[in-house]
């Protein structure tokens, strides 16, 4: 278990997930990064939408990811792009299923705090989320590669 235990192993877990969504909300709305941020800490992160209560995530870790991924896009893309089976490109891919890959290359790019294994399994999670196992297992795939590549 990670420093900080189960609980900030809940809250990074939290901020993966919310990343993923704000990721996606900027690639369909192209919502500018700081009125993106402050949406989400005022009104998602730990909050109750729709009578569902939401984990309290870490912040610092949502902001990391979302601000350094939104940075490295370019360098993210050419990563995942050279990692996909032949015939596919970032385009073809599921809009969530992009963001999930885009987020958890990152954070295997620039966390080196972070252990691989943990990365993947987390992003895996975050798959299983919104897709079945097949896509879970694409993840689990594409991440591997690219952890090969940067650690």
């Amino acid at each position: 278990m990670s420093r900080g235990g189960p609980k900030r192993s809940r809250a990074r877990a939290a901020a993966r997930l919310a990343a993923v969504q704000a990721l996606y909300q900027h690639e369909m709305e192209s919502t500018a990064q700081a009125k993106l941020l402050d949406e989400f800490h005022q009104h998602r992160l730990g909050r109750e939408i729709e009578d569902e209560q939401y984990e309290q995530a870490d912040v610092d870790f949502f902001d990391d990811l979302v601000i350094g991924t939104l940075a490295r896009r370019e360098e993210i893309d050419g990563l995942l792009s050279e990692r996909l089976a032949q015939g596919w490109s970032l385009p073809r891919l599921d809009k969530t299923m992009l963001q999930i890959l885009r987020v958890g290359a990152y954070e295997l790019l620039a966390r080196p705090d972070i252990p691989v294994g943990t990365a993947i399994s987390e992003y895996v999670d975050v798959a299983h989320a919104f897709f079945e196992d097949r896509e879970a297992k694409f993840v689990n795939g594409v991440l591997d590669a690219v952890s090969k590549a940067v650690r």
